[in-house]
């Protein structure tokens, strides 16, 4: 296992990339001053692969999603998605966030459409794509309530479908199971790694929970305190117990590796309990 573990990340080629982060820094200005939020971070993410950011609150991990989606321009260096610099949202990325923001008054089928419609993309076309996704979501026995009869988990099934709708190369996800209670994120893990996998997509999950980083991801990325740094990448191997087939998240949870990476994980973020 320990071999397994130092192996050192191999970061995807400028050919392979869709992703690639190049020596990206972040600051901004307070009152108070200068804030350095991010300092050269260096980051390729290849087509298909699934990558967490973790870290201690503050050290930039939904900073550097906002710099993927193009909100924010960095103060240097650059983001390029398919090998385009990043100047501003993209229908190329799909962000997907804590909160679902469903519309109270629109159907779950109509709130799936949304992003659709805001692109003028072809009605008749989008409304099949988004039935088929809300399907894949589990959610095909609900396309014509709202979302006002949904549950937590069953709101952001879709958000998720509302994410994908425009077909993004690249979804981000920041946070967006941290509301939900344990049982559900457990179970709705499972499914979001289906479909984004099924889909083929390249996904970045900011999240505080190490768990769920190695359980969802094939690489988990460890950010240092502000600035947010590059500390640490690991990709999640499970070949001991599953040979070439990746365990769903449920799975992985149960195998002798997952305690293994947790350990070593929550030692590189040195967090401290104050008594």
């Amino acid at each position: 296992m320990n071999a397994v573990l130092e192996r050192p990340p191999v970061a995807a080629t400028a050919v392979e990339a869709r992703i690639e982060i190049n020596d990206v820094s972040l600051r901004y200005f307070t009152p108070a001053g200068e804030t350095q939020a991010l300092d050269r971070i260096q980051l390729s993410i290849a087509p298909g692969e699934f990558v967490s950011l973790i870290g201690q609150s503050g050290c930039g991990k939904s900073t550097l999603l906002s710099l993927m989606a193009g909100i924010l321009q960095p103060s240097s260096g650059e983001v390029r998605v398919h090998g385009e610099r990043v100047k501003g949202p993209s229908p190329r990325v799909g962000y997907m966030l804590q909160q679902d923001y469903l519309f109270e008054w629109r159907t779950i089928l109509d709130n799936a459409m949304l992003g659709a419609e805001i692109q003028g993309r072809d009605k008749r076309t989008s409304r099949e794509r988004a039935i088929d996704l809300l399907h894949k979501c589990g959610m095909g026995d609900f396309l014509h309530h709202y979302p006002r009869q949904l549950s937590g988990g069953m709101r952001q099934r879709v958000a998720l479908a509302r994410t994908l709708v425009t077909d993004p190369d690249v979804v981000l996800l920041d946070e967006p199971f941290s509301a939900l209670d344990s049982q559900t994120r457990l179970a709705i893990a499972d499914e979001v790694v289906e479909v984004l996998r099924d889909e083929g997509k390249s996904v970045v999950l900011v999240t505080h929970d190490i768990g769920e980083a190695i359980a969802m991801t094939d690489r988990v990325v460890v950010l240092s305190r502000r600035p947010g740094r590059i500390k640490s990448q690991h990709f999640m191997r499970f070949d001991a117990s599953c040979g070439d087939r990746r365990p769903s998240p449920f799975e992985v949870r149960s195998l002798p590796e997952f305690n293994t990476y947790f350990a070593m994980l929550w030692d590189e973020l040195d967090v401290h309990v104050e008594g």
